[in-house]
């Protein structure tokens, strides 16, 4: 993982990250992408969409057997968790340095979208790139153990797509 003490402007990393052709490179952990999140209960009512674009951090990019990328995104949400230990809070100056809003938000650590690069649900921003840019270092790695935590319980939940 690249170490970053502070996350990346929206601003500098777009034009950092824009390759000839339209092409986007392929995300690293801790970037926040927006992307249209299909929710757990989305997905079990039959959805095969999400219903509202998101930003998202990449929890893992990895090459898949044979069919390319395949990227895990954590959503961040305005809703507060019923249980504490189910996200990490995203504070203030981190989401005023990615160029979101100033509402409370947080990173779900118990469920998470799995998409093939450069899936369909990846939504462009101003810039023409989905990168808004990435958590620090520290928050990552908050995101990441809860995730941990859940997943050794049996308690993360995964939806994906396969193409």
């Amino acid at each position: 993982m690249t170490k970053r003490s502070t996350p990346s402007s929206p601003q500098s990393r777009g034009s950092d990250l824009k390759k000839p052709g339209g092409g986007w490179p392929i995300p690293a952990p801790g970037d926040v992408l927006c992307y249209a999140y299909l929710w757990a209960r989305e997905a079990a009512q039959g959805q095969e969409e999400g219903l509202k674009d998101r930003p998202v951090v990449v929890v893992l990019a990895a090459t898949d057997t044979g069919s390319g990328i395949r990227v895990t995104v954590a959503p961040i949400t305005h809703s507060a968790p019923d249980e504490p230990a189910d996200a990490v809070e995203v504070p203030a100056i981190v989401k005023r340095d990615l160029g979101l809003d100033r509402e409370r938000s947080w990173i779900v650590v118990t469920e998470v979208n799995s998409f093939l690069w450069k899936g369909p649900d990846l939504r462009p921003l101003a810039d023409g790139s989905p990168y808004y840019g990435a958590i620090p270092d520290w928050l990552f790695v908050r995101m990441r153990e809860g995730i941990g935590v859940h997943a050794g319980r049996g308690r993360v939940r995964i939806v994906g797509r396969t193409e």
